[in-house]
């Protein structure tokens, strides 16, 4: 057993994520922390390590450590040659970057029974299979069903709405179904649920916004400026962030934001707090990760909600509808010691026993029809795919060596400009500066 951790990436940290599996294991797996992604993979490891063609020597054990700074620590590490640990997370978004100092894996022919090939292309790069994907990550809107339904029936509501949707959007909107928004009939819905716009709301808040400077909140924001035509890079590769989608996109949130339809602590929030805010039942929409479904349909973990919930892809804009997606897995170090063990892991990871625990468990894999039909409890899962099928994007430039850099450059710009501390001008040439920089080298 690896009890000395030296290397940069974990630290201290490393204790966090013992947890209570076997001291004597030797298969050392770096997980991503907090959410129902860590919940679910100490589910599958505890499934895995308690087989009894499992040896002692296979058994993997876990390591989380907090989201700031993730990628960067993890590329440090393996970039470096460390032998510290023996698979770690992938994602869309840095495989090419990591490839260099990770393992081609070879997938067991049963793995296309559980994912289709347009679910393990995003674990590949160059043609090669450098994970198991375990999550598809995009994005639902999330709404109060039962506050909606009101809203479409009560004309007294609808005459309120329509007044706050002119007063602060300059337009005459009525309500309409949440999978028939526009970014403005959302943004008008949130304002109308907002007590500091309309007193009479039966909830404080609007919608929950995810506003820290984070590289993974920009992934949840740009769908909105995308749906207005926004891209990173043209096809001449010259840098168009400073567009009219953007503007129209980083105002839309700033308006919402000043008017106190999302919390002021929003400017801190990330996936943690803004599923907090909508589960603690005073908030009536949020555009959030699809993995956050599980656990707000929960009547154990979110009573205050469950039952009450909605989902629907994000609102359309003039050039359509559009989510993020990115997929996120596990691969091999290259300078693993325990490359036969941790690849039996790996194996396992890509059956139906270990997809179905893991979605059970909060997970979300992008599984076959075979597998989420004998999962009535996750629904979530049939849309996500179909939501990826139909609405699906990367941005141009958001596959390169460069997307992490870029997402944390746009935050730390883009939350600026909401927290007042820099115009919209200033916020786009400073996100326009760095983005040159990175994506033109």
């Amino acid at each position: 057993m690896r009890l000395k951790l030296t290397s940069a990436l974990f630290g201290l940290c490393a204790l966090a994520g013992a947890g209570t599996l076997p001291a004597q294991a030797e298969v050392t797996v770096v997980g991503w922390p907090g959410g129902p992604e860590e919940t679910a993979l100490r589910k599958v490891a505890e499934i895995y390590n308690a087989q009894s063609g499992v040896s002692d020597a296979e058994k993997v054990k876990l390591i989380f450590f907090n989201r700031d700074g993730f990628w960067d620590k993890l590329q440090a590490d393996l970039a470096a040659g460390s032998g510290e640990f023996d698979l770690n997370l992938l994602a869309t978004y840095a495989i090419g970057k990591y490839a260099p100092f990770m393992e081609p894996i070879t997938l067991p022919a049963g793995a296309r029974d559980v994912f289709s090939d347009k679910v393990l292309t995003t674990m590949q790069f160059d043609g090669k299979q450098y994970g198991v994907p375990t999550d598809l990550s995009l994005h639902f809107m999330y709404y109060r069903k039962d506050l909606i339904d009101k809203l479409l029936a009560d004309e007294d509501w609808k005459k309120t709405y329509g007044e706050i949707a002119q007063k602060y959007l300059g337009k005459a909107l009525t309500p309409v179904d949440p999978d028939k928004w526009t970014w403005d009939d959302w943004a008008a819905t949130a304002l109308f649920f907002t007590k500091s716009v309309n007193p009479a709301s039966p909830v404080r808040y609007g919608t929950a916004l995810q506003m820290k400077n984070l590289l993974f909140n920009m992934m949840v924001f740009q769908s909105l400026p995308r749906a207005y035509g926004a891209d990173w890079m043209d096809a001449s590769g010259r840098i168009t962030v400073d567009s009219p989608a953007y503007r129209t996109g980083l105002d839309l949130y700033k308006t919402l934001y000043d008017a106190g339809a999302s919390p002021k602590d929003s400017l801190s929030a990330e996936f943690a707090e803004a599923n907090a805010a909508f589960g603690s039942g005073q908030v009536a929409t949020m555009l959030q990760w699809n993995a956050a479904a599980a656990d707000l349909d929960n009547k154990d973990k979110t009573p205050a909600v469950a039952g009450k919930i909605g989902t629907v892809a994000p609102p359309a804009g003039p050039q359509g509808r559009f989510t993020h997606i990115h997929g996120l897995g596990f691969g091999l170090n290259k300078a693993s010691a325990h490359k036969q063990e941790a690849l039996k892991f790996l194996d396992w990871l890509a059956t139906p026993e270990a997809m179905t625990a893991y979605a059970k468990a909060g997970g979300s894999p992008a599984v076959s029809e075979a597998i989420t039909a004998k999962l009535p409890e996750r629904p979530d899962l049939v849309k996500l795919g179909a939501f990826a099928g139909q609405y699906g994007y990367v941005m141009t430039g958001a596959t390169s060596a460069a997307a992490l850099p870029v997402y944390e450059a746009q935050a730390k710009a883009f939350t600026g400009y909401w927290g007042g501390s820099s115009t919209l001008d200033a916020a786009l040439a400073d996100a326009d500066k760095a983005m040159t920089g990175l994506l033109k080298k």
